[in-house]
């Protein structure tokens, strides 16, 4: 009898699925439910993997997703910006894993200057995706290491009134005409047109909130860690409803990551028309 699939297996064959018939050609069969599942014995590991990532690895060339680590109490960081770790390790390799899910990870300025953030895949097996910075005022230092440390490529993207200067190898920019063109959307068409189609919005909590409210988001995911702040910097926050039966309740799936509990939130199917979260 063969041995069962492990856990670094089912993640080197799902990394690669972006298709139905490449999840076959992966090794998965349908389940009778509508669903897919390892057609070969496999460990629970393996099969966790499966049934938390092969929803994503389908969602086809169009999809962007968000994720955030925050305490129960809803702030990612204290109120010093330190947020180091708001969640567990076992959160980051989740993490990790997104990012090689997707050809882009996109921070917003204020991460990129706080955190100087290095949005490479290194907990998982996976390609880096590129490092999408926006910086719409250019206030970025030129030493961050998104600039300089030459580990994946880098979109610098700035707004009509920043002059270019220059970044390191492997840094490109891209400059838009106007703030509009900052719009969630607008950004998402424009990473489309250089084939970068499947986006991570990693942060802050000011980017990923912008695009949830603009229902630009296909996914959310959403670690929340047993642990309590107080105060600190926020996570989500978009204008809300007075009305609790108007607030926004995604189908979701939740799982275990270690001590923390993770949400999975889909607010719209991929290729669906947008709309803000009062849709």
């Amino acid at each position: 009898m063969s041995e069962p699939l492990d856990a670094s297996a089912a993640w080197d064959r799902l990394r690669r699925i972006r298709t139905t018939d490449e999840a076959f050609a992966a090794g998965m069969v349908a389940d009778g439910d509508g669903g897919l599942r390892w057609g070969r014995p496999a460990t629970p590991e393996a099969v966790e993997l499966a049934d938390r990532y092969l929803p994503l690895c389908l969602a086809g060339p169009r999809v962007a997703f968000a994720q955030l680590g925050q305490s129960l109490d809803g702030f990612i960081a204290t109120r010093t910006g330190d947020a180091d770790y708001v969640t567990g390790a076992e959160d980051r390799c989740h993490l990790h894993r997104l990012r090689a899910l997707s050809d882009a990870v996109v921070v917003g300025a204020g991460t990129a200057v706080a955190d100087d953030p290095q949005l490479t895949v290194r907990a998982c097996a996976g390609d880096h995706p590129v490092r999408v910075v926006l910086d719409p005022r250019g206030r970025v230092p030129r030493g961050s290491g998104v600039f300089t440390d030459g580990a994946a490529p880098t979109l610098w993207v700035v707004g009509p009134e920043v002059t270019p200067t220059a970044r390191g190898a492997g840094t490109e920019v891209l400059a838009l005409p106007d703030v509009a063109a900052f719009a969630p959307e607008r950004l998402l068409a424009a990473l489309a047109e250089r084939g970068l189609g499947r986006v991570l919005i990693e942060g802050g909590g000011v980017t990923v909130s912008r695009f949830l409210q603009e229902g630009a988001l296909h996914r959310l995911y959403v670690t929340v860690a047993p642990v309590l702040l107080g105060d600190g910097v926020p996570g989500l926050r978009f204008p809300g409803t007075p009305v609790m039966r108007e607030a926004l309740r995604p189908p979701l799936r939740r799982a275990l990551l270690g001590e923390d509990t993770l949400f999975e939130l889909e607010l719209r199917a991929s290729g669906a028309p947008s709309g803000g979260p009062e849709d």
